[in-house]
């Protein structure tokens, strides 16, 4: 059997094999194609989403410096405000929302930022260090947005890091297993039907050429021992006597 040390699927050799050979092989390259393209455009998300983390924690840090060096200000001028604060906060004032963004089949987490209730820190600072103390929460509420911002990020990055990882395992094995598994089947099957098609011509030559050899030993074995070809008309006992 030809064909025998490739890995192919174990299928009898039929025109219904070979067809159905063909439509898997065509399933597998457009699903290998399909997957090509999802696995580039993840890749390109996945530097933009890496190059705006470098980005963020660049900016965290100058942002982070400055929120710390307002606090050093506010505790200057206003006192040690802490137990104020302590005693204003009944509820989180800053809460988180996610919601998922479909990038080509697969979800990335994004959160949100945003305030829920009123201002418990208004009357803050109203005596002395108040602009100090408004700069404070200022900066502040631009780190809590940006620590958000970088949570996203950081998640949308192992997200899609797992996903590359899925989709470029997937394409890997349809490129070097699946599809020369079929391409392997799908010789197989054209190796053998062509060889069943030379064999069953080469039968029907020995069949012909036994039926001509056949009808030339029955017309020797007809023809008179002479050699020449009688006349039906030279034997008069068998023709029919039409008048009487």
């Amino acid at each position: 059997m030809s064909g025998g040390g490739k890995d192919r699927i174990a299928v009898f050799p039929s025109r219904m094999a070979q067809t159905l050979m063909k439509t898997r092989l065509k399933s597998a390259q457009k699903g290998h194609s399909l997957l090509k393209k999802k696995a580039d455009a993840l890749n390109m998300r996945f530097r933009d989403i890496l190059k705006k983390i470098v980005d963020n924690k660049v900016l965290m840090g100058d942002v982070m410096k400055e929120a710390a060096f307002s606090l050093t200000e506010a505790k200057f001028t206003g006192g040690d405000f802490a137990h104020t604060v302590v005693q204003n906060v009944s509820q989180a004032q800053y809460r988180i929302r996610m919601k998922n963004e479909n990038v080509v089949g697969v979800f990335l987490p994004v959160f949100e930022s945003y305030t829920d209730g009123p201002d418990n820190y208004d009357l803050i600072g109203l005596g002395k260090g108040g602009s100090n103390i408004a700069k404070l929460k200022k900066n502040y509420s631009k780190a809590v947005e940006l620590l958000v911002e970088l949570a996203t990020l950081q998640t949308c990055f192992i997200t899609l890091d797992e996903a590359i990882k899925t989709t470029n395992r997937r394409v890997n094995a349809i490129e070097h297993v699946i599809i020369p598994r079929y391409e392997n089947t799908l010789t197989y099957i054209v190796t053998e039907l062509d060889e069943m098609e030379r064999e069953e011509f080469y039968r029907m030559k020995k069949v012909q050429a036994k039926k001509k050899k056949d009808r030339a030993e029955e017309e020797l074995q007809a023809a008179p021992e002479d050699g020449q070809v009688r006349s039906i008309l030279d034997d008069e006992d068998d023709l029919p006597v039409l008048f009487g």
